[in-house]
């Protein structure tokens, strides 16, 4: 098992953890990206909410002051909502209308979360290094949604 997966494996089972707080999940969701952002040494991640058909808003998140309002079909984000599917882009600067939010962010994972079948959110993650994401983060990644998606459907 590579270094990365054993990472993951990790972080998932401490995730695991958060379930027994009793805590608001708000403040769960906060621990799951601060835990990711500390241990995978992330420059910034956080959640993009669906706000309408084709917005979507700055959510819970672990970095910097973000964007705050993104339409879909625009940036990393809103290709991510508007087609549904996992976005990696290993060079930011090269990625046709790249919304840049920070000049520090140098590549970047986006993965939809969904509610009844729609995209609900985005799970964004950036990197200051070029290429930093590949499909083990997508798989690992998609993981973490699915537990977002849990959290963010309960009250």
């Amino acid at each position: 098992m590579n270094d990365k997966i054993a990472k993951y494996e990790l972080l998932l089972k401490q995730m695991a953890e958060f379930n027994d707080l009793e805590i608001p999940n708000s403040g769960k969701i906060c621990s799951i990206l601060s835990l990711l952002k500390d241990s995978l040494d992330l420059f910034w991640i956080g959640l993009y909410m669906k706000t309408n058909e084709n917005t979507l808003g700055l959510g819970i998140y672990q970095g910097l002051p973000a964007c705050t309002l993104i339409p879909y079909g625009k940036g990393v984000c809103g290709t991510a909502a508007a087609t549904a599917q996992v976005q990696i882009v290993d060079d930011v600067t090269t990625f046709p209308g790249y919304i840049a939010c920070h000049a520090e962010a140098a590549s970047e994972i986006v993965l939809p979360g969904f509610k009844q079948g729609n995209v609900s959110f985005v799970l964004d993650v950036d990197s200051k290094e070029i290429a930093a994401f590949n499909n083990t983060d997508a798989l690992y990644l998609g993981k973490v949604v699915n537990i977002l998606e849990t959290l963010l459907l309960e009250p």
